[in-house]
This record gives C-alpha cells, structure tokens and sequence, in this order.
C-alpha cells in the first residue's frame, strides 16, 4: 500500500491505539478519532497473555509494561466451594520461553497509556463522537457530532461492541445482552491486612465464577471482577454503581478464603455483558473492522484485549503488504476468522483454564510473524 494513504482509525481503545502505532511507524499518515475528552484510568484490570505481549513487544513497549503491571508468577483455578486446586498454571522463565512472552496483569488505564506513548499526541483527536460514514469510489467522509468532517483513503473501525462503523457496513442491530453481568472492584492491597492472595486465581461455581488478581509488579492493587447471571439490564446506562453487599449477595457462598478478599471491598460497579452473532463481514469497500466492533468476545477467557491487539497486528501486515484496500481486507479476514472464532467459542462455553487445558495454540501463537492468507474472492451481496 502507498505509504501516502490517508488511514482514520475510528475509536482509541487498544486495538485501535495499537493498529495506529504500527501504521505510524511504517509511514502512514494516521488520524485516530476518540469519542472521549481524554484517556482516564477507569477502573478495570486486563490480563495480556503471551500472545498479546509480543504483539507490543514490536511497538517497543514490552519493558514498559512489566514496570507498570506484573508479571504474574502462578493463574489458579479454584473450587468455589471446597477451595481445591482444579487446575493452576505457573509462569517462569521456562514457560515465557515456550509461549515467547510474558504473562502481564495490568490495569486497563495503565496499558492504555503505554500504548499511547508510542503514537505522536497530534494523532489522536479527541471529542470526536462519530455520527456518519459516507463512502465513495476515491474515498470516506467522517461526519463528527462537532461538527468537524475529516475525508481519509482508509477508515478502520476500532469503535467496539455499539461501532457505529460496523452500522455503515452492516446496518443497525443493537448488541445482544447474554444475561449476565459483572461486578468489578479495586481496592489496595494493604486492606488485606497481611493476608497472602496468589497472582491470580479464578474462583468457578456452577453458574457463576471471579476472578482475583494484583495490577501492579509492586502488587499493592487488587482487581476483582465477579460475573454472575441476571434476567435482564433495563438502562442504557454502561455501568451502575455497585456495592461490597452485591457481591456478597452473588458471591457470598463461596468459600472462606474469598470472603476474606470480597470482606475489604469499598467501591464497586456493575457492568453488563453484551456480544453479538458471528458475523464474518468485516470489511467492504475503504472499510474494515477490528476488536470487539467486528466479533466480541465474552471476557471469560481473558482474550477480547489480545484479539483486538492481534486483529492490529494482522491488519497492518496485510496493509504492508497488499496494494490494494479490498486484497489487504480479504487477507486479514481470512487469516483471523478461524482463531477468532475458537476464541469466541471456548470464550462462550467457560471452559478456559476450568480442568486441564491445551494452552499453546493460543499462548504461542505470533501475529506479527504468522503466515497471512491468501485474500479470499470478493463474497456475494
């Protein structure tokens, strides 16, 4: 591809903020647009697994990322009753050798500001919420709510689960709530009072599962995110604030050694959680997709980040590489579709990690040397 071509990136979230690091690197002129006023560290941890570290390892951040979260040292799977080990994993220097990276608990504000240290701040414009997509033969109009209009050779949408990009080249279906939601918390570790918790450990009942881990290589902050069913979410509200009693009220069967964790908890909130059907359109035309904005993946895997990071990773490649938007497009879709759909698979069955796990297919894996395909005949409409 002309490294002149004019690339919008729709949405700064870590796929799109790591697809501009890489378009930038290689020369294009890049303008990613964010909704946002600015980045802010909400309250979210993030689990990048190997597969995602090498990814940001070619950024150029790897070191950046093992000096704000950890490297965790161990992932357990715990009985949400007995508290019986049914399956633990633990991360050395033999194992990062094996999968090729590091195991990284980060909170979800801290990645966004390692990944934004390597794109140039004048690339980013914030206050841009998207209204419309116009295409034509030559080019995308972006329309923005204020009221700036930008013209870009190629617009990726990295807009996530509501992408207002993924409207234009689909039409409207409001996401799918799967009944289910999540209450997340984050308290200092010193609130523990000396009590000694693992790097992380998922707690898996018969409907119901949380996960508990440190952000920090300092390990003075503790996540917990806790996913349980409810029948239905009646706000368009994206979260709601929460308490320790809620989690207690979905959690509070669990066994003793989690209690104690859930007993220090202050603020929380609760979040509710959305997919869609597959859909394998994820380009037409000057347009394509990545991240949750062309397949969410439910976060029981701990893989919606790293498939975002991978699509950036793969899509850039296949922007390198072809000369044409529809050949790089037709290449990334058909080089990612298959493994995006194991992930949201196994994502939708909670099987991860939950008894004897094959992990070296998706740990060992290497988006940015992984062989792209062939791009695939024009589909019919």
């Amino acid at each position: 591809m002309d490294r002149k071509t004019r690339i919008a990136v729709v949405g700064a979230g870590l796929g799109g903020m790591t697809v501009a690091g890489f378009l930038q690197r290689a020369g294009f002129p890049v303008i990613v647009y964010e909704q946002a006023p600015s980045f802010s560290r909400i309250g979210a941890g993030i689990i990048l697994t190997s597969n995602a570290t090498k990814v940001l390892r070619r950024l150029g951040v790897e070191q950046m990322l093992v000096d704000t979260g950890i490297k965790a040292d161990c992932y357990i799977s715990r009985a949400w009753d007995t508290g019986k080990t049914i399956y633990d994993i633990w991360f050395d220097a033999e194992s990062e050798a094996r999968f090729g990276g590091p195991y990284v608990n980060i909170h979800r504000g801290d990645l966004h500001a390692v990944i934004h240290s390597v794109v140039e701040p004048s690339a980013v414009a914030f206050n841009h919420r998207l209204l419309e997509v116009k295409e034509s033969a030559d080019a995308v109009r972006l329309r923005f709510d204020n009221g700036v209009t930008v013209e870009a050779d190629i617009v990726i949408g990295a807009d996530g689960v509501n992408s207002k990009v993924r409207e234009h080249l689909i039409g409207f279906e409001p996401p799918r709530f799967i009944g289910k939601i999540a209450h997340r918390a984050i308290f200092p570790t010193e609130l523990l009072g000396g009590y000694k918790i693992p790097d992380c450990t998922k707690w898996w009942g018969p409907d119901r599962h949380l996960l508990v881990y440190f952000m920090t290589h300092r390990r003075d902050e503790v996540y917990v995110i806790g996913v349980m069913p409810r029948k239905s979410w009646d706000t368009e509200a994206a979260s709601l604030p929460s308490s320790r009693e809620a989690l207690f009220e979905g959690f509070g069967h669990f066994h003793p050694d989690l209690q104690r964790v859930l007993n220090v908890v202050r603020d929380a909130s609760v979040w509710p959680v959305f997919d869609r059907e597959r859909n394998d359109r994820w380009s037409g035309g000057r347009v394509a997709l990545l991240g949750d904005a062309c397949h969410p993946v439910r976060p029981f895997m701990a893989a919606g980040g790293a498939m975002a990071i991978e699509d950036a990773a793969i899509l850039s490649r296949c922007l390198f590489e072809f000369d044409t938007p529809a050949a790089a497009f037709r290449s990334y879709e058909a080089t990612r579709q298959a493994r995006v759909g194991d992930v949201q698979r196994i994502s939708v069955e909670n099987t991860w990690m939950g008894g004897p796990t094959e992990t070296d297919w998706f740990y060992c894996y290497d988006a940015c040397t992984a062989p792209l395909a062939a791009p695939q005949p024009v589909r019919a409409t």
